[in-house]
């Protein structure tokens, strides 16, 4: 092997491990992303590019819908089970360990903040049309769905919205 071809052979093996480190990430399913803590969960989000996150979302997408509805319950079930613990954590704590915690909430919003602010007019424009498209491929989903698989979605999420409405 010539030297050229020895260094093109190099060039590819890297350009492929490179290709493959978005695949890596991908690894992680949607219920492991889910037992991670908040803080966990932004780093591994930001960690990624608007089009990893987008197969990201896929993948879960098609893994939540492969769940039996058993296998949704028991996933709701956890889900509540951990909002009830963090709500119990909540109650148990004093007035200053709350202030403590809002003040770290804040913290972080302002870093948040300070990220938006040192993005590009391009790269918010983008951000803004990625997230216009999510919701517009939500909304399509949502009117493509017949009346009982609404239904049955609604049912699935609890009919909070539902119930934000009766409400009022």
């Amino acid at each position: 092997m010539t030297q050229s071809s020895s260094s093109g052979f190099i060039a590819v093996a890297l350009a492929s491990a490179i290709l493959a480190l978005p695949i890596a990430l991908q690894a992680q399913s949607f219920s492991e992303f889910h037992s991670l803590s908040p803080d966990e969960k932004h780093a591994y989000w930001d960690s990624m590019s608007e089009q990893e996150r987008q197969a990201k979302r896929q993948q879960w997408r098609a893994e939540r819908d492969a769940m039996s509805d058993a296998e949704r319950a028991a996933m709701h079930a956890q889900r509540m089970a951990r909002r009830a613990e963090m709500r119990a954590g909540w109650d148990s704590m004093s007035e200053t360990e709350r202030d403590a915690f809002r003040a770290e909430r804040q913290a972080r919003h302002q870093e948040r903040r300070v990220a938006w602010d040192a993005l590009s007019d391009e790269e918010k424009q983008a951000r803004r049309e990625a997230m216009r498209a999510h919701r517009e491929e939500r909304r399509a989903m949502w009117e493509s769905m017949s009346p009982e698989e609404r239904a049955a979605m609604s049912e699935r999420r609890g009919n909070h919205h539902r119930k934000r409405q009766d409400e009022q």
